[in-house]
């Protein structure tokens, strides 16, 4: 049950470290675009059970599908939309550590 929470955690303690190192003059606006980036769980509503703690989303769900991820490389390379690409990219690269988890666990 604690791999879930350290999981949701990090998922905000991760972007704010990027936002104070990297974006330092606006990291408070960066922080929060790269935190509404975990709005592409929202894909997780078009699976069966919504929520399963046992299920690695990436490749799973259709925003944490390889060809997704490929387009969050390329927003991040972008300066207009990097900081979104990056919180996209942390956000996938988050959810690949808890399936790594997920699988040392069984």
């Amino acid at each position: 049950m604690i791999r879930p929470v350290i999981h949701l955690l990090l998922h905000f303690l991760i972007p704010a470290i990027v936002a104070r190192y990297a974006f330092s003059k606006q990291r408070w606006k960066a922080w929060f675009i790269m935190v509404l980036t975990m709005l592409i769980d929202l894909d997780h509503l078009l699976a069966d059970p919504i929520y399963d703690p046992n299920r690695c989303s990436l490749g799973f769900h259709p925003l944490h599908s390889y060809p997704a991820i490929i387009v969050y490389m390329l927003l991040a390379a972008r300066a207009e939309t990097r900081v979104a690409g990056i919180g996209l990219l942390i956000h996938i690269i988050l959810d690949g550590i808890d399936c790594l988890c997920m699988m040392t666990e069984n």
